[in-house]
């Protein structure tokens, strides 16, 4: 009970000492979550209210359910925008089609995360290679900030995940700033920063909100055209039945899937990251994809729409010196009575101090310091971060996202395909076999060729292997009697493998050329002998050692009356 329902590992030992720890974090993420939880909802396209409503429940769901013990629950501006980018294609944006598509999302997101932790399926997370990862969430950040221009500058423009589209409509629409409304955003953005620089502790986005409410009361800048919220619900949200619909599920199906692994991804990055520091838990990757699905599963029935754990909201909630998810069902209590009793207060906050607290929130995903890292250390790697930032930019998140795993996809392919294979020469004085390319004054033989293969024997590189072999063999001029592949590397051999195998030893015979092996790990040598590639009656094929296998080659016996390695099928 305790492995699903993690809750019972931490209540039933609670201790005094904790509470204080808990109660400051959940209120500073509480107070954190209002004006940001309205801000999501609006990069999600919905009315702010709906931000605050999946800041309820999700959270006391995933404090039952968790295995993190610092992770916030609740919107996140990255999979705010994947709603927005998904729905808006079925719905008009604000209409009641649309708010019931998104709330259904987190529905049908839920159930597949459950699903794929009730079958196991945590091990998707190495799905994502870090420069994919990077390069999408940089690429999601430039979206997400620059469709807040709408709200920062005044103006109407374009709601799109094509940057160059929304960059184009700013720039058509530049002279119809509306300037008290860029004031207020740039004014938002130095609050939020500045109380960052003089304390981490102080919550700058509700200071902004603050401000910003009684700034456009106090000089009624309604009136001069200032955008705001308006009137916000008062209440906790009701409890609704799901639609159940084919239509319906063959519309939000892929990409309640999509959403259903980004939201994961970022939610367990996270939850591990805290876990390094903490280190007084574990955080199980198949319980967590459970926690998150009964969270928008339960959070959906009550108006939430997709959720997942956000890093600045964690981030603060473990430096407020959360120890439990106690915290965390105290920040919604915070934010349920905010609905019950506070929302009034909310009516002439600017929709420009929303877009700030958004545009701070999102440059924290950019990561130039990676880029320079990758940039300096491996080619490769920063040219899948640049192509998978490309193409989300280009052609909007999911498209990038997929981009990204094909081509690191691909790349592991070809490196598999292509794998490292080495001439050993032996150290002179010592057993020990090395690179010829990388050691001088090795010792080799004109009679015999050691090689070392650094990959299984598989579909994908069998070819590859059999023509490095034959080449280095070609090389030779006929001096050739004995080839010795070094295989403690090979971890596998798959039936393509023994095909390829097979041919290699009989084109070596046919040449008058031995090959043997040396330090084969048992489950290689059983499929050696299940598919006859060894005769069960040879006694002189696997060797314990390099060194053995050269000195029966050299001798045509072992030095020092050590044995060979006999024939065992389940050794």
């Amino acid at each position: 009970m305790k492995q699903f329902l993690p809750i019972l590992s931490w209540l039933p030992n609670y201790k005094k000492s904790d509470l204080s720890g808990d109660l400051f974090a959940g209120l500073t993420v509480g107070v954190m979550l209002i004006p940001q939880g309205m801000a999501y909802a609006l990069i999600a396209g919905l009315p702010p209210v709906y931000g605050l409503y999946a800041s309820v429940v999700p959270q006391i769901i995933y404090a039952i359910f968790g295995t993190s013990r610092q992770l916030s629950v609740a919107p996140v501006a990255m999979d705010s925008l994947l709603v927005a980018t998904g729905v808006s294609v079925m719905a008009m944006e604000g209409s009641e089609a649309y708010i019931t598509y998104a709330i259904m999302l987190a529905f049908f997101m839920g159930t597949a995360q459950f699903l794929l932790g009730v079958i196991r399926m945590g091990f998707i997370t190495n799905l994502l290679a870090k420069p994919v990862i990077s390069g999408f969430t940089s690429a999601a950040a430039l979206i997400i900030g620059l469709n807040q221009l709408k709200y920062f500058l005044g103006v109407e423009l374009e709601k799109s995940n094509q940057v160059h589209r929304i960059i184009g409509s700013a720039i058509g629409q530049i002279d119809e700033t509306h300037l008290l409304t860029l004031l207020l955003g740039i004014a938002g953005i130095i609050l939020i920063k500045g109380a960052k620089k003089i304390n981490k502790k102080i919550p700058g986005a509700l200071v902004a909100v603050v401000i910003g409410i009684l700034i456009v009361a106090a000089f009624g800048l309604e009136a001069e055209g200032v955008s705001i919220v308006k009137e916000v619900p008062s209440g906790l949200p009701s409890l609704i039945i799901p639609d159940f619909s084919i239509e319906t599920i063959q519309k939000l199906l892929p990409l309640s899937l999509t959403i259903a692994v980004v939201a994961f991804m970022e939610a367990f990055s996270v939850a591990k990251a805290i876990e390094a520091k903490r280190r007084d838990y574990k955080v199980i990757p198949n319980q967590e994809l459970i926690a998150l699905g009964a969270s928008n599963i339960v959070g959906s029935l009550f108006q939430s729409y997709p959720v997942t754990g956000g890093f600045s909201r964690s981030a603060v909630n473990h430096q407020a010196g959360a120890n439990t998810p106690l915290a965390s069902i105290i920040s919604a209590v915070l934010v349920a009575l905010t609905l019950l009793f506070l929302t009034p207060l909310f009516y002439n906050l600017p929709h420009a101090i929303l877009a700030s607290i958004i545009m701070v929130a999102v440059s924290g995903l950019i990561d130039i310091g990676y880029v320079r890292t990758l940039w300096k250390t491996n080619k490769v790697e920063f040219g899948l971060l640049l192509a998978t930032f490309i193409v989300t930019l280009q052609f909007s998140m999911v498209p990038g996202i997929v981009t990204g795993i094909i081509l690191s996809i691909l790349i592991l392919l070809f490196k598999a395909a292509n794998p490292h294979m080495a001439v050993l020469g032996r150290v002179k004085g010592i057993e020990e076999y090395r690179n010829v390319k990388r050691f001088n004054e090795l010792e080799t033989w004109p009679e015999l060729l050691v090689l070392r293969v650094d990959a299984p024997f598989a579909f994908v590189n069998i070819q590859t292997i059999k023509d490095k072999v034959m080449n280095e063999v070609q090389k030779r001029n006929g001096e050739l009697k004995y080839v010795v592949l070094d295989a403690a590397s090979v971890a596998y051999i798959d039936a393509t493998g023994v095909i390829g195998l097979r041919e290699l030893i009989e084109s070596l015979e046919e040449k008058n050329i031995t090959m043997l092996f040396a330090e084969v790990i048992g489950p290689v040598r059983d499929a050696f002998y299940k598919n006859e590639l060894i005769k069960k009656g040879e006694k002189h094929a696997f060797f314990l050692t390099t060194n053995d296998a050269v000195n029966y080659c050299l001798s045509g016996k072992f030095e020092d009356g050590r044995a060979h390695l006999v024939s065992q099928t389940n050794a």
